[in-house]
């Protein structure tokens, strides 16, 4: 009998060869060195001033007014108590960043190959293919971290749900309640969602599957084991569950009370995202042959065209220098697709695709028809509103719940990236068996190269009678570069097309080497082992030589500039000497390059984040995009980060309205558009407008004593006094936020109104008082608990199935 050691050892080792491989490709990590990701430098700035609230204080902060005026730190990386899962998470990504996510992919993918019943061998190669997917080290390379995470997990979800429908039911309901709390965990919902749909699509295979072989009380009982192993995951994750449920309704994936557009038009009603918005990033049609041919529609919207290229020799011809031609060369825009921005090709690769289409003709039964049909599923959504698919897309915005709620339709392909590889790796499987005959594999491998070879070749001999190489943006770069303007764009033509040559020459060339291994193995000419190590080398070289053109070692710099990526300018350090409560707008050159970067230094009315407060952003639409000054002026804007002959400098507002102060007149106004709209010429510092029921119209005496005074403040907790000797109502010049705050006068708590479509105001009692602001949300406190309750539930039946399983195999 094997000893447990010895059956275990393969596993170890192919673990200790994803941690090298992880550090390989990722090895300026070894040196110390961090990877430079735009969308983390965005989310450094945003979060600054809570983890200097952390450090200085030791507590969390849920709140940070560093950013668009105010916002909660839920989608910020807030820490909730008892996050236990979280901690096991930490420990799963040990090594540096990203090549802990790297080695994420790998693990995952490698287990549920495994749960298939897939040798360690072939599980270990599968493992690789889904890892090196180019999208999947793209989203690294750009800081898409929240998104790789949750895609990570999603392979050990589906090991959990299968090893439960193989009637494992202990092993399966654990791993698929650990793997669910990892996956709720990673927090990005839109991946967790699409993985659902995968579920759901695996769950009708399994259901008709069962139903035709009379399994019906086994498929439910998985199904029920499964739905508690859900409400275990959801129950650790319950705090963040519940605060993001909380926020989504008033950020801007919630609905808005407007009715009208900034320029008076009527608006798009809807209780998610406006359609237009959901399918900007819609993929073309055409631009599915990326997943098979990289550079098919030009790579990404930068590419680095080289000295031999059209483009560079365009410039040299025009008198550009060799340094000038170069550097236009480096970031061409070869991209000739239908999105707006592509940052590279979403790269499954060649091999693996012609092993999916091999696996079509041997591989039978549910598992094909779930990989199939969520490939399908898939590819339909990520098309968005392209033609003929829109309809599809427009059914789900409006009938299926939730989707309405994301955007960015063309990354629902990760589910693509997950089940093409899954299905390649099974084509093997096949046919490596002796269950099918050699005639039958020998015609499936001649199907499969006919068609993914025919493609190839199709695509190289009459390219230039199918494709023009020209792209929606060409005339904007014609009128660029002026009397120059056709030639630049003959060049880039030029380019375009020499890329689509190069890289299709590529994948026929692996298609016929993939193809040859097959058909050597099938004639018994070489081994299973060497088919493996072929098709190892195979995957290797043609995905990590993909993926090095767009993430390599020239993305990682020094750790010190990737943990400090903002410095101060000239203007920073001298607003920073003024050392009261104000708001700053930086409207410089670098701001707008970097709009994270004013919430590093400041309290800030800009920010970068993709859910912010849905009245501000409509408030930043109506009017601070066009400088309303009494808007401004309301939000305390003491300070203006302007840029004037490339040196930038603050201006000193000095009407802004301060931290506080007494109205003489509070309107009611009938409608959200009425209030936003008053806005626009409204004297904030005598007059405020409502639309909250609790309120109406009324007038107050306000003279040069009434006066309120911040005292101290922290982004969770703002104290006042207040002096007037008649009843008043107070405007402060603080986000509203109807879930969290709580505001005392004296020993008393008050409610807190809504007024000028964002702000906070009180009624506020003649006398001299003390009010305070605290931000307590309730929803942290009830999750803590859920998330504490459901750990210790959860460790019971973790220890009962540790003890079953051992009792299990004594008995055996």
């Amino acid at each position: 009998m094997q000893s447990p050691f010895k059956k275990f050892l393969p596993h170890l080792l192919v673990l200790v060869g994803f941690v090298v491989i992880s550090l390989a490709y990722f090895s300026p990590v070894l040196q110390g060195k961090k990877i430079y990701q735009s969308d983390i430098m965005h989310y450094i700035g945003m979060a600054e001033q809570q983890k200097e609230f952390k450090a200085t204080t030791g507590e969390e902060t849920y709140w940070t007014n560093s950013a668009f005026g105010g916002m909660p730190t839920y989608q910020l990386g807030a820490r909730y108590p008892h996050n236990y899962i979280k901690k096991l998470d930490s420990v799963l990504r040990f090594l540096p960043r990203p090549a802990d996510y790297l080695f994420i992919y790998f693990i995952g993918f490698y287990i549920l190959l495994l749960c298939l019943k897939v040798d360690y061998k072939l599980a270990a190669l599968g493992a690789l293919a889904f890892g090196f997917s180019t999208y999947l080290i793209i989203i690294l390379g750009v800081g898409h971290n929240s998104k790789a995470h949750a895609i990570a997990y999603m392979p050990l979800v589906l090991a959990g749900i299968v090893l439960t429908f193989r009637q494992k039911y202990i092993a399966g309901f654990l791993l698929t309640a650990v793997a669910l709390g990892l996956e709720i965990g990673a927090n990005h919902f839109q991946m967790t969602y699409y993985l659902m749909l995968l579920v759901l699509v695996l769950g009708i295979a399994y259901l008709v599957d069962a139903f035709r072989k009379k399994m019906l009380p086994h498929f439910f009982k998985s199904v029920g084991l499964m739905v508690i192993a859900l409400i275990i995951a959801i129950g650790l994750n319950a705090t963040n569950i519940l605060a993001t449920q909380e926020y989504v309704k008033e950020s801007t994936r919630g609905q808005s009370e407007l009715t009208i557009n900034p320029d008076g038009s009527p608006k798009e009603v809807t209780s998610g995202l406006s359609k237009a918005y959901i399918t900007e990033y819609s993929y073309g049609l055409t631009e599915t042959f990326n997943l098979y041919i990289p550079r098919f529609l030009g790579g990404g919207s930068g590419e680095d065209v080289g000295k031999d290229s059209a483009i560079y020799k365009f410039f040299k011809n025009i008198g550009a220098t060799p340094v000038q031609a170069l550097q236009e060369s480096q970031n061409s825009p070869t991209y000739w697709g239908e999105q707006t921005i592509v940052e590279a090709p979403a790269y499954i690769g060649a091999v693996i695709i012609f092993l999916f289409v091999f696996a079509l003709f041997l591989v039978r039964g549910r598992l094909k028809w779930w990989l199939v049909g969520g490939t399908i599923l898939s590819l339909i959504l990520s098309y968005g509103d392209s033609f003929p698919f829109g309809f599809i897309t427009d059914f789900f915005i409006d009938y299926v719940p939730l989707y309405n709620k994301f955007r960015a339709v063309s990354s629902i392909q990760v589910i693509v990236e997950l089940c093409v590889p899954v299905l390649a790796i099974f084509g093997l499987v096949k046919l490596f068996n002796d269950f099918d005959k050699e005639e039958h594999k020998l015609r499936a491998l001649k199907i499969s190269l006919a068609i993914a070879g025919g493609v190839a070749l199709i695509f190289l001999l009459f390219k230039s009678t199918f494709f023009e190489f020209s792209g929606v943006n060409d005339g904007y770069y014609r009128q660029a570069y002026g009397e120059y303007g056709q030639g630049y764009i003959d060049a880039l033509r030029e380019d375009r097309k020499a890329f689509f040559t190069e890289d299709t020459l590529r994948t026929l060339l692996l298609v016929l080497l993939s193809a040859g291994t097959i058909f050597l193995f099938i004639k018994k000419k070489i081994s299973e082992t060497l088919v493996v190590g072929i098709f190892a080398i195979l995957i290797l070289f043609d995905l990590v030589g993909v993926d090095r053109r767009y993430v390599n070692s020239d993305n990682f710099i020094s750790a010190y500039k990737v943990d400090k990526p903002y410095q101060p300018n000239a203007a920073d350090l001298e607003i920073m000497e003024d050392k009261g409560y104000f708001r700053v707008l930086d409207i410089s050159t670098e701001g707008s390059r970097a709009p994270a970067r004013g919430a590093y230094f400041h309290n800030s009315l800009s920010g970068y984040h993709a859910a912010k407060l849905k009245r501000f952003d409509e408030l930043y639409d109506f009017h601070i995009s066009k400088n309303n000054m009494n808007v401004l002026n309301m939000l305390n804007t003491k300070y203006f980060i302007a840029e004037e002959q490339g040196q930038v400098f603050p201006y000193v507002n000095e009407d802004a309205n301060g931290n506080a102060w007494f109205v003489s007149e509070l309107e009611k106004l009938d409608s959200a558009n009425a209030e936003i709209r008053a806005l626009d010429s409204l004297q904030t510092l005598i007059k405020a407008v409502t639309t909250v029921s609790e309120l109406s119209s009324k007038r107050f005496n306000v003279d040069s004593t009434a006066t309120i005074t911040l005292t101290a403040h922290q982004p969770n907790k703002l104290t006042y006094t207040s002096a007037n000797s008649h009843d008043g109502f107070a405007i402060f010049s603080e986000m509203f936020y109807g879930n969290g705050w709580i505001a005392t006068i004296g020993e008393n708590e008050v409610p807190i109104q809504r007024v000028n479509y964002t702000l906070r105001g009180l009624q506020i009692p003649a006398g001299t008082h003390n009010i305070i602001f605290k931000f307590e949300p309730q929803v942290v406190q009830t999750g803590s608990m859920i998330a504490l309750g459901s750990s210790v539930v959860f460790g019971l039946l973790l220890i009962a199935g540790i003890w079953l399983g051992f009792r299990k195999r004594e008995n055996n």
